[in-house]
């Protein structure tokens, strides 16, 4: 699928398709894409009926704060990793009225990557509510390109997740 603006808005529909026939809401915790995913999904008609809240936590304080992921996962795994990504997912679900949560934490670039994590590397994670169960989904991608094209892929790639749910 193309990267336009779109594609993004056709994707954010057809999640809240999704959401709204089965009686689920959602929130977003992201970093990297700095609510880039709340708003593709706010810009659908009659989103309020699926979308519950978005956290933007840039910083780690935020996400410590906001989230309640703990300094010792940042010190030991850094923001950029699945640990803190899980913890940002089940933070938003923990701290909002939804069924739904996706997270994304990853180096946009053009500078901030390491040998280990080269820029483009974004962590996913989805959270799902059942009943008082949570169940959590991961995974880790490198994107090419500029800053604006690996957010761009990570807000299509988070929506995707959802509708892989």
């Amino acid at each position: 699928m193309p990267l336009t603006d779109a594609a993004l808005a056709a994707r954010s529909a057809r999640v809240g398709e999704h959401l709204r026939a089965g009686g689920r809401s959602i929130t977003t915790a992201e970093s990297c894409t700095g609510g880039w995913v709340a708003k593709a999904l706010t810009d659908v008609p009659g989103s309020s009926q699926w979308f519950e809240t978005g956290f933007i936590c840039y910083g780690d304080g935020a996400k410590t704060t906001l989230l309640g992921v703990l300094p010792s996962e940042l010190a030991a795994h850094g923001a950029v990793s699945e640990p803190v990504v899980k913890a940002m997912a089940v933070g938003a679900l923990d701290r909002a009225a939804a069924d739904v949560a996706v997270a994304v934490s990853g180096i946009a670039g053009p500078d901030g990557g390491s040998p280990g994590k080269p820029v483009g590397t974004v962590w996913f994670a989805w959270a799902t509510r059942r009943g008082h169960a949570i169940q959590v989904r991961t995974r880790v991608k490198l994107f090419k390109g500029d800053r604006e094209t690996v957010r761009r892929k990570a807000v299509l790639d988070a929506l995707n997740g959802v509708l892989e749910l």
